[in-house]
């Protein structure tokens, strides 16, 4: 048995009720702390929850919905295959389309979107709510997933050309693109949907790098997107112009191919001076009746020609042989690059009727022909 004091017994009683009193007291401090909310104030914060929570709800589903837009507002939109939803949603918030461009990428998320929007150029306006857009924007030849191709159309390729290299590209099959060429229906004023030719689209099918889907059953939606990227680069005030000074655009895109055929690109505004002034000049139009006299129509029509034209081959009896007929060819006879369409849109002012290639691999120009005839006579003549 332990030894122990009397007094420890009594010590260990007093310091078990000072505890139980400082427990007791701090319970209590905690318990007057403990204070209920206000039912007042409880529900004001319930009202003005719910109130923010309606309002929010209500900006959302006036934009998915299309409410309150005001007046019907036409906007084009261009959807690329470098796009995804987030970029289709910001060009659609900048085009004022939708305002809220996380929520319609919500939307887009839920809806699967990116299944249905395919690449192109969409006539949308602000009245058409989140699912009319994406219906909007939807192309039947792909979507978003599709597998494409990316192909760079040259400078001065031909349509039959650039149909060759979209074929060798993926896009589609040759037989289908100029089928295409010769029979689908474009929506453009400048293009002749009566005819059945492939010529009825020369000058027109822009030259640029262009992302397709790869083996598309719409070939004539990848002939349309590169006039439609024509159209959109020709400047409206300049065709003005033109046509003031008495040219329509399929003059202007006819004078452009020649000078894109004719020039490596560092002296189209003075080539397109000449045409100009043949086409124009007074009198016998310097020396030359108005005859263009370009070599590159004529090889037009006679594609399979090789080698350097012949006195026999001056003979031909075609529209594009302008050594024998004045005046423009009947079609362009090439698809122009964009500083070509301007040197023809704004040519240099000159008093050249001649050019000839020089061994310095340069144009030399001449206002008559004694001055080009003494040239082609020289040493200095030829490329």
């Amino acid at each position: 048995m332990a030894d122990y004091k009397k007094g420890d017994t009594a010590s260990w009683d007093t310091e078990q009720v000072r505890r139980g009193h400082v427990e007791q007291h701090t319970a209590a401090r905690r318990r007057k702390k403990r204070r209920h909310l206000n039912p007042l104030l409880y529900l004001l914060l319930v009202v003005l929850t719910s109130a923010i929570l309606a309002g929010v709800g209500w900006l959302l589903i006036t934009d998915l919905c299309a409410f309150n837009r005001g007046s019907i507002t036409a906007v084009t939109v261009e959807v690329t295959a470098d796009d995804s939803v987030s970029t289709i949603a910001e060009k659609l918030q900048e085009a004022g389309l939708i305002k809220y461009k996380w929520f319609f990428k919500l939307y887009a998320a839920v809806s699967n979107a990116d299944e249905k929007i395919g690449m192109g150029t969409y006539n949308l306006n602000t009245d058409m709510d989140y699912h009319a857009l994406v219906v909007g924007m939807r192309s039947s030849s792909g979507n978003m997933n599709a597998e494409t191709v990316r192909v760079t159309i040259p400078e001065g390729y031909t349509v039959a050309q650039t149909i060759h290299l979209l074929a060798e590209k993926g896009v589609s099959t040759e037989e289908a693109l100029l089928e295409a060429a010769k029979t689908y229906k474009f929506d453009y004023s400048f293009i002749d949907n009566s005819s059945q030719d492939i010529s009825r689209l020369e000058g027109y099918l822009f030259p640029d790098t262009y992302e397709f889907y790869a083996n598309t059953k719409k070939p004539g939606a990848a002939l349309d997107k590169m006039i439609s990227t024509l159209n959109s680069r020709l400047d409206d005030e300049l065709l003005t112009e033109a046509e003031a000074r008495g040219y329509d655009l399929k003059e202007i895109m006819t004078i452009a191919s020649l000078i894109e055929k004719e020039t490596d690109g560092t002296d189209q505004g003075l080539i397109a001076s000449v045409i100009y002034n043949r086409l124009e000049g007074a009198g016998d139009k310097g020396g030359t009746y108005g005859l263009l006299q370009i070599d590159a129509s004529l090889l037009y029509a006679l594609p399979d020609h090789t080698g350097a034209i012949t006195s026999e081959d001056l003979q031909t009896d075609s529209p594009y042989n302008l050594y024998k007929y004045a005046g423009l060819p009947p079609t362009p006879i090439a698809n122009p690059g964009l500083a070509a369409i301007e040197a023809a849109l704004e040519p240099e002012q000159s008093n050249y009727y001649y050019y000839a290639l020089g061994k310095d691999g340069k144009h030399h120009f001449f206002a008559t022909l004694s001055e080009h005839t003494a040239f082609v006579n020289s040493s200095e003549y030829g490329g």
